[in-house]
């Protein structure tokens, strides 16, 4: 194995040789960048990349954006703020956390959530995605999908 230096990273480079029992699958660097498409009232995904692991993207909200209270079965959420404030609610009606620029919150399987826009403000939110072929990943909705953020919490007409 080589070790190279990349972006300050530094990352063991496999040829073909075998390793142990395994043989070591070569796998092409995937490189992409993120450019807004512009003003959005509800939500617009942008796809960075994707593997058989973890998926990549970016939402951007509008004023009216969001999603409603579900859990994934067999992914990890990360999420960082880029632009803007998030609301992040767990299966209460009161917000658990609200992030700005440059803070984040990972949200394990099986866990419940939903979140919207804290302001009037567009949000750029970086979602990346890892799963296992271990569980099966299913996405389980408490409440209706909903696109007016005002009605994605079940649970506001407590």
């Amino acid at each position: 194995m080589e070790l190279r230096l990349f972006a300050g990273i530094w990352a063991g480079i496999h040829s073909d040789e075998s390793v142990g029992e395994q043989q070591v699958a070569k796998q092409a660097l995937e490189f992409f960048s993120f450019e807004n498409p512009g003003v959005t009232d509800t939500k617009a995904r942008v796809k960075l990349a994707k593997t058989d692991f973890v998926r990549a993207e970016v939402q951007i909200l509008g004023p009216g954006g969001g999603n409603n209270l579900h859990t994934h079965s067999g992914n990890d959420g990360f999420w960082l703020v880029l632009s803007g404030t998030v609301r992040f609610y767990g299966e209460g009606p009161d917000p658990v956390a609200e992030l700005g620029p440059m803070q984040g919150a990972l949200v394990p399987h099986g866990t419940k959530y939903w979140f919207e826009p804290g302001s009037d403000e567009q949000v750029e939110l970086l979602h990346v995605a890892a799963r296992t072929n271990a569980k099966e990943d299913k996405r389980v909705d408490f409440a209706e999908r909903f696109r007016d953020s005002a009605s994605l919490n079940p649970l506001s007409s407590l």
